[in-house]
């Protein structure tokens, strides 16, 4: 009974404008209740909402030629309900559609590494980028914009893996190798700190058997004092034999005063091959007659 006198409700969230024989009446209808002309006026609600938008996931191919697929969400709202009206035919399905555009747009302007690390930097330019062709025109501002899920191709995902891996592993050699310097360093000052004071080895050797002690095993260790190494190691020259020289007239090592020559014991030959020598004697060799002169 109310509708058909005219009268009409608006809600606290929406707007209402006013058309008449199918001009819109300047003036915006504020929430509650309000009367219309049920013959020659009709009422149009606008909802002044924050509404929520995703935006499908688009390929797109960033300034580096990688592909990728990306999807994000919009928020926006109306701020003026004629532009919103008059001017644009479905503004939601229109806000999308400048979302997807400008989606693929802001990710051809980017390295997939600024894409990647920069995510707020992407969001504000996104959101430049929609608010530019809607809030004037249309009526509808962006409120915010947020890039969801940036998925990479498995091609990508395993180059980027093997580059994260090898750069940890320089990281770790560079520390290792950073470490041995220094602790070269503190080796050299420790050993002439024990140069100086060689007092200081023989403690460094004694704490070395405590501590190998307290594991508790059955590790026997017998330290060896370094001046008796140090005693062998000047010795050891002098102590070195000499070749004794070689007789040059027959050939015989010359006789040193005082060595006792070894006995050579003598060979006794038998009867028959002492005869069978004395057969084959030469004839001119005279014969021992035993008879001295």
């Amino acid at each position: 009974m109310a509708g058909m006198l005219g009268f009409k409700i608006i809600t606290q969230y929406e707007r209402g404008i006013v058309f008449r024989w199918g001009r819109a009446l300047p003036g915006i209808r504020e929430p509650g209740l309000t009367w219309v002309n049920p013959f020659t006026d009709r009422l149009r609600k606008v909802n002044m909402q924050i509404i929520v938008a995703a935006v499908p996931a688009q390929d797109a191919i960033t300034r580096d030629n990688v592909t990728l697929k990306v999807d994000a969400v919009v928020y926006y709202r109306v701020v003026d309900p004629l532009k919103a009206v008059i001017n644009v035919q479905d503004y939601s399905y229109a806000v999308s559609q400048v979302a997807q555009t400008s989606l693929r747009s802001v990710i051809g302007q980017n390295d997939m590494d600024h894409l990647l690390s920069e995510r707020d930097k992407i969001n504000a330019h996104f959101k430049d980028v929609i608010d530019e062709p809607t809030e004037q025109p249309w009526g509808i501002r962006v409120e915010r914009v947020e890039v969801k899920d940036v998925s990479l191709p498995e091609s990508m995902k395993r180059s980027m893996s093997r580059q994260a891996e090898a750069e940890r592993e320089r990281r770790a050699r560079v520390i290792s190798a950073d470490g041995e310097y220094q602790a070269s360093k503190k080796l050299a000052q420790a050993a002439a700190v024990m140069t100086a004071d060689p007092a200081a080895l023989q403690l460094r050797l004694l704490q070395t058997v405590v501590e190998v002690a307290a594991e508790k095993n059955s590790t026997l260790i017998m330290p060896v004092p370094v001046e008796l190494l140090r005693f062998f190691d000047r010795t050891a020259p002098a102590a070195a034999p000499a070749r004794p020289a070689v007789d040059a007239k027959d050939g015989a090592p010359p006789s040193v005063p005082g060595a006792a020559l070894p006995e050579v014991p003598t060979l006794a030959v038998p009867p028959s091959l002492a005869a069978a020598d004395a057969g084959n004697a030469p004839l001119t060799t005279a014969p021992e007659t035993g008879v001295t002169a």
